[in-house]
């Protein structure tokens, strides 16, 4: 029997699981917002942001995949446009939690919804899960909404860039955030 999948939107009550999921993707650039390298303070640092509303990383831009009624994967969705808007926030929970200056580079701009993070549970993953989830955001952002889905793919993770690339993403740049060299890459209106 084929496994049921889900994909809706969040609410609060995933809050812990879009964290986990959140960390998968973007642990190494959360230890660089908080300036130190722990997961258990990067881990509480993603919860309260997600709990939150009106921050790029709230459950209210979230996507939860369900395998069976169980949380398998999670992604952060949000408009471009927004990004200076819903990052103030999180810079004053790193000033105020960690006393560190927060000026990463702007990941995404007007004109693209963005998907800031995509993680799916390493014993779900290669499986086509992610590509389920895919294909769902280009459905919203891009069939219904149309604009561009944009994304920032780590250099030194080639599986995820294949991923992409095969769904239909081409590259559009390149873009350093937080020290990381990345690949911007868009999934276009036809």
């Amino acid at each position: 029997m084929m496994p049921q999948i889900i994909i809706r939107k969040a609410t609060i009550d995933d809050s812990f699981d879009i964290a986990r999921f959140a960390m998968l993707a973007m642990e190494e650039i959360v230890y660089a917002f908080i300036g130190k390298e722990d997961s258990s303070a990067a881990f509480d640092f993603m919860y309260r942001l997600i709990c939150s509303e009106g921050n790029q990383y709230s459950y209210n831009h979230a996507w939860i995949v369900e395998q069976d009624s169980k949380v398998v994967g999670a992604a952060i969705v949000y408009n471009g446009a927004d990004l200076y808007q819903l990052r103030k926030p999180v810079g004053d929970m790193v000033h105020q939690l960690y006393g560190e200056s927060f000026e990463p580079e702007d990941e995404t701009q007007a004109g693209e919804y963005y998907i800031d993070c995509i993680g799916i549970g390493s014993q779900f993953q290669g499986k086509g899960i992610g590509s389920r989830l895919l294909n769902h955001l280009i459905n919203i952002y891009v069939f219904k909404e149309g604009l561009p889905l944009g994304l920032l793919v780590d250099k030194d993770n080639p599986d995820a860039k294949r991923l992409y690339l095969k769904a239909g993403f081409v590259e559009v740049g390149e873009q350093a955030l937080m020290g990381k060299e990345m690949t911007h890459m868009q999934f276009l209106p036809k």
